[in-house]
């Protein structure tokens, strides 16, 4: 059977394992990951050899996938030495969910106004598939679990979908994984006190009615209220 790669969406694309195009997409697919999930720390250094040896790909898929990791912001080029994650602070925090808050706004007011019944329901399915799934792989303390992180980004790309901008979605796209980095920090903090599942509900609901102006004021709020968590622990 013909091997798959999965794309930022989630969905399979058919390819060649052995393709150059290949291995640099799974190359940057597991960095982003390892980058995005802190497995890979802020500001450590990226040796293409040591990435060779741990991801069994060569050295040029790695270089390249790098470089294309450099446009997403998560990676950075240091001075003519290599490449090394990218650090974070308070202050790039701010900006981010700044300028979050300013485009999602802008693509969720979009698709309420552009959306229909199928994207309504594809709304309904995203929330009821993500409230399944528990935040925390354990019960007596907080673990990351990878599958509610992938129906999460799910569930908020697919109430922006139909803003009818693929730049947009793009840029979104972006910033979502960006502040995951983050958020990274305090999830074993913030979750606890939260009921997640009752914001994204009310977020759900306030689309469904296509009230814009709620649904705005609920995914705002819900994304201030992470940053607040966020914000506390850059400043420990």
């Amino acid at each position: 059977m013909q091997n798959e790669i999965l794309n930022e969406t989630g969905s399979a694309a058919p390819s060649d394992s052995s393709s150059p195009e290949s291995l640099t997409s799974r190359a940057y697919l597991r960095l982003k990951q390892d980058i995005i999930s802190g497995r890979l720390m802020p500001g450590r250094k990226l040796k293409i050899e040591e990435l060779r040896r741990q991801y069994d790909i060569g050295t040029s898929p790695i270089r390249e996938a790098l470089s294309l990791l450099t446009s997403d912001h998560l990676v950075e080029r240091w001075d003519q030495r290599g490449f090394r994650v990218a650090n974070v602070s308070e202050g790039e925090f701010s900006e981010l969910l700044k300028t979050r808050c300013w485009l999602e706004e802008r693509a969720l007011r979009e698709s309420i106004a552009n959306g229909s019944d199928e994207w309504e329901e594809r709304v309904v399915l995203a929330n009821h598939r993500l409230s399944r799934i528990p935040r925390s792989e354990a019960s007596d303390h907080f673990v990351a679990n990878a599958k509610w992180e992938e129906a999460h980004k799910h569930f908020h790309m697919t109430i922006i979908s139909e803003c009818g901008s693929s730049i947009l979605l793009k840029f979104c796209k972006q910033l979502y994984d960006q502040n995951i980095r983050y958020r990274q920090l305090s999830g074993s903090k913030a979750y606890p006190k939260r009921d997640i599942a009752d914001e994204h509900n009310a977020i759900c609901q306030a689309v469904l009615a296509r009230d814009a102006n709620k649904a705005a004021t609920l995914l705002i709020d819900h994304y201030k209220n992470t940053g607040t968590f966020v914000h506390s622990e850059l400043t420990v």
